[in-house]
């Protein structure tokens, strides 16, 4: 039974890994595009019932956030249907919304569907910042990390079943004792940095994608160096980084700025690349 468990898992892994455009990391996805994006919307869509006396809408902030996002989308879209992703691109509904929350908070859920809070506008301070922030959470889904999640989470509860059974014959509280050292390894060992992994892949494909919109790519270190001093000045003080989800201000403060000259040649590359593409159809 071990053995048939050991077998199936590794077996899961090869045949579902497959390689993120761009960065070219390979990940594990088990969680199809027609699995995922109807729950994404629908969850999408309760979402601003849920806060429709927060939606900001027709404000020069809500509109600035709208066309950004678009130029963004426009972008992905682009590079998408340039390298042989063009279901994927049909796939995505973009949509952009403001929220009226103090939270420091912006996300994307599968699909390309998008809110900011109005507490993070601050920390964005100018267009450039908005598309860098925009471009981090599409590239979240771009890159499909809610399904590489959600695929994850799934192999972390057949290694919690292969413990159980691989201690079966031993005490209960000897079960006991590896049941816990397996949820804490596999969490700081595996989950904490596979979240970090991701943030740091978002930064970078955003990165490229604010770039291939139009916007200053130099923006996007200075976003973090402000939620840096916005930290201090509230007194946060963030876990170590080995404990947390995402990386530390300053790692992701270095990340962008060493990525920077990579970034604007690849945006170059994949712009003149969907131009090519895009002339040749005519």
């Amino acid at each position: 039974m071990k053995k048939i468990l050991i077998t199936a898992l590794v077996s899961a892994f090869f045949i579902q890994c497959s390689t993120v455009p761009i960065t070219g990391r390979k990940r594990v996805n088990f969680v199809s595009d027609a699995q995922i994006l109807p729950m994404s919307f629908q969850q999408y869509d309760g979402f601003l019932k849920e806060n429709s006396s927060k939606v900001i809408k027709n404000t020069p902030q809500a509109k600035e956030l709208v066309e950004v996002g678009n130029k963004i989308a426009d972008a992905v879209d682009k590079f998408m249907r340039a390298n042989g992703m063009t279901s994927e691109a049909n796939a995505y509904k973009w949509e952009f919304n403001l929220i009226n929350d103090k939270t420091i908070n912006a996300w994307c859920m599968p699909g390309g569907k998008v809110v900011f809070y109005t507490g993070i506008m601050p920390i964005c301070a100018n267009t450039d910042g908005v598309a860098a922030v925009m471009g981090h959470e599409v590239a979240h889904a771009f890159a499909k990390h809610g399904q590489e999640r959600m695929s994850s989470s799934q192999l972390q509860q057949y290694g919690g079943v292969a413990v159980a059974i691989a201690t079966a014959n031993e005490s209960p509280q000897k079960q006991q004792l590896w049941s816990m050292a397996y949820g804490l390894g596999s969490q700081v060992g595996v989950m904490l940095p596979f979240s970090r992994t991701h943030e740091t892949e978002a930064d970078k494909l955003g990165l490229v994608f604010m770039i291939m919109a139009g916007y200053k790519g130099e923006e996007a270190a200075k976003v973090w160096v402000r939620m840096s001093e916005n930290a201090k000045k509230s007194g946060q003080k963030a876990p170590p980084e080995f404990l947390s989800t995402h990386p530390s201000n300053q790692s992701r403060i270095q990340t962008l700025r060493a990525y920077l000259p990579e970034a604007k040649a690849l945006a170059a590359k994949y712009n003149k690349q969907a131009a090519s593409v895009g002339s040749s159809k005519k």
